[in-house]
């Protein structure tokens, strides 16, 4: 694989989210206990967390016996985004706040540790799902800048052990809902290995040297390595600049000699390079893959992580010559009983 891209360093990435926090605390809440909320009257976790398949997975275990919101907006960058003043106050109201880690939200996580109570826990799901012999390191991740590729859930194995993770923080907290927890664990589980095996049965009916994934945004990497599939690009570089003349070039080569049906750009990350390389190299454009905008709008049945799964093999596999219906026939809606009540930011 080539690897075209470079990374910014990692010093003024340190100090750009030191002094973002700083200011952010400035404008913010003291972090006192008395600036908890009602929800914390009823007994239920305050639990906050940062992007929205993050948040889904969570509300999936916690169901109705938390209060859980979200931080980072449906649509919206990760790696860039830059949280509000006003979150520094529901830090401080968190009882538990839970992140993707692996140095995906440093200005969320900054402001986190600056705000919270001092009984709070912060919950980093990524360097515990994977251990470092496991990161992956690619296109828009370089090895070089030692950070990895920190979307671990498009690999719904490890969204499952991010399900695990916040089951045993959730007991730890509030241990008598343990069976309550458990139990939405047990069916989350249960879904999770209904879709493995679907993606699996999807991913056999592609022609072998179509399973390839040209992207513009690196969010494969691990669903790559768990299906047999193979990441041969990505446009955007590492410092989110947009790529040369001469790595488009190089990439509408590499698509033309692999003989790709499709590329695949993304709601998130708008692309009009990856649409020219995929004119270019005369091959279908497939915008719509996402890893960080769940389906539908909050409340809606496929708004959930297993939606997301499922939209994005729906787009995925028919452009690579395959058939999604394994995974189109799944039930992707919550596990727990009764209606949603967390908040997605829009």
């Amino acid at each position: 694989m080539q690897r075209i891209f470079t990374n910014l360093g990692s010093s003024f990435r340190f100090w750009a989210v030191l002094m973002a926090a700083m200011a952010i605390v400035a404008c913010g809440s003291d972090g006192s206990d008395s600036s908890r909320n009602s929800n914390q009257q009823d007994g239920r976790l305050i639990v906050v967390t940062t992007v929205s398949p993050i948040t889904s997975i969570v509300e999936n275990i916690g169901g109705s016996k938390i209060s859980l919101e979200g931080v980072v907006p449906e649509g919206v960058n990760s790696h860039t985004f830059e949280p509000t003043p006003s979150m520094a106050k529901l830090m401080a109201q968190a009882d538990l706040i839970i992140i993707n880690g692996l140095f995906l939200e440093e200005l969320t996580l900054a402001l986190a540790e600056s705000n919270k109570r001092s009984d709070a826990v912060i919950l980093s799901l990524g360097e515990q799902a994977v251990t470092p012999e496991q990161w992956r390191f690619d296109f828009t991740f370089p090895e070089s800048g030692g950070h990895p590729n920190p979307h671990l859930w498009p690999d719904p194995n490890l969204g499952l052990s991010y399900a695990e993770l916040v089951h045993d923080q959730l007991v730890a907290l509030d241990p008598q809902n343990e069976a309550y927890f458990t139990e939405n664990l047990s069916r989350f589980r249960e879904r999770v290995a209904q879709m493995d095996k679907a993606i699996r049965i999807a991913v056999a009916t592609v022609p072998e040297q179509n399973r390839k994934l040209l992207t513009y945004h690196d969010s494969w990497a691990y669903f790559a390595e768990q299906y047999g599939m193979e990441v041969i690009g990505a446009v955007q570089p590492s410092n989110f600049s947009q790529p040369s003349v001469r790595e488009v070039a190089e990439l509408i080569d590499q698509v033309n000699d692999l003989g790709l049906p499709a590329v695949f750009g993304s709601e998130v990350f708008s692309s009009d390079v990856l649409e020219a390389i995929a004119s270019e190299a005369n091959v279908a454009f497939v915008d719509d893959l996402a890893d960080d905008d769940l389906p539908g709008k909050p409340g809606d049945l496929e708004h959930t992580y297993l939606g997301l799964m499922q939209n994005n093999l729906a787009a995925m596999i028919p452009a690579l010559g395959g058939d999604a219906s394994a995974v189109m026939a799944l039930n992707i809606e919550n596990v727990f009983d009764g209606e949603s009540e967390a908040i997605y930011p829009q």
